[in-house]
């Protein structure tokens, strides 16, 4: 006989978390909203992969860091909603009801939400602990670079945005809107990510992601 995870995709998916795979599977089922394809599971398990190579050379709390990945997304708001800067506030607190619904200490609680609150961009809290400081970090990380680009076109997309100015993609004679148009996403934010980066070993993988990016919106002038 087949086990839960056959017919469960969700739980299927701990196995990328290890070594902890089976907080994974308790935290999944909460993670993440079903239809946003830039908020999604792949992002989850990207930005823990982010986390991993920073927290090799940084050091912090695996386990504390593993539940602050995997819920810093668990409330989803859409980037033109008059919300968008409550998200982490309110991701942080659905993380504490559910840490602590599975008898998480509050020491432990403490810590995952604020590192989940101060993650986001849009709230612009300074995170004031390593586990927070590198959940920030790993998920600015997938902001920026090839899937960062991707990740950009595709939110332009669900916003009904275009690509660009077919007059003045780079906004020479006219105000960024980045609303309008997805490559102004560029300017507005990503390239601005690189700077802000809160430990060593995030601030080298930025530079070379960021480079990336870089070439990604060279190539696309290229072509139109």
């Amino acid at each position: 006989m087949k086990g839960p995870a056959a017919h469960d995709p969700v739980s299927g998916l701990a196995a990328p978390f290890a070594p902890h795979a089976e907080l994974a599977g308790e935290l999944l089922p909460h993670a993440f909203a079903a239809d946003d394809g830039s908020h999604d599971a792949s992002h989850l398990i990207r930005v823990w992969k982010n986390a991993l190579r920073i927290q090799a050379e940084e050091g912090g709390d695996t386990r504390r860091l593993a539940a602050a990945v995997l819920l810093h997304d668990c409330v989803s708001v859409e980037k033109n909603s008059p919300l968008r800067a409550e998200a982490s506030r309110l991701a942080a607190e659905k993380a504490s009801a559910i840490l602590n619904g599975l008898g998480w200490s509050a020491a432990d609680i403490s810590s995952v939400a604020h590192a989940i609150l101060t993650h986001s961009f849009s709230a612009n809290l300074a995170p004031e602990t390593l586990e927070a400081r590198i959940l920030q970090d790993a998920d600015r990380l997938d902001a920026i670079g090839m899937v960062g680009a991707a990740r950009c076109f595709y939110i332009a997309g669900r916003m009904s945005s275009a690509l660009y100015d077919p007059l003045d993609p780079l906004a020479e004679s006219r105000a960024l809107d980045d609303k309008a148009f997805a490559i102004d996403h560029f300017e507005t934010k990503l390239f601005r990510l690189a700077d802000g980066f809160q430990t060593a070993a995030g601030r080298r993988l930025a530079l070379e992601r960021q480079a990336r990016l870089r070439s990604v919106l060279a190539m696309l002038l290229d072509e139109i």
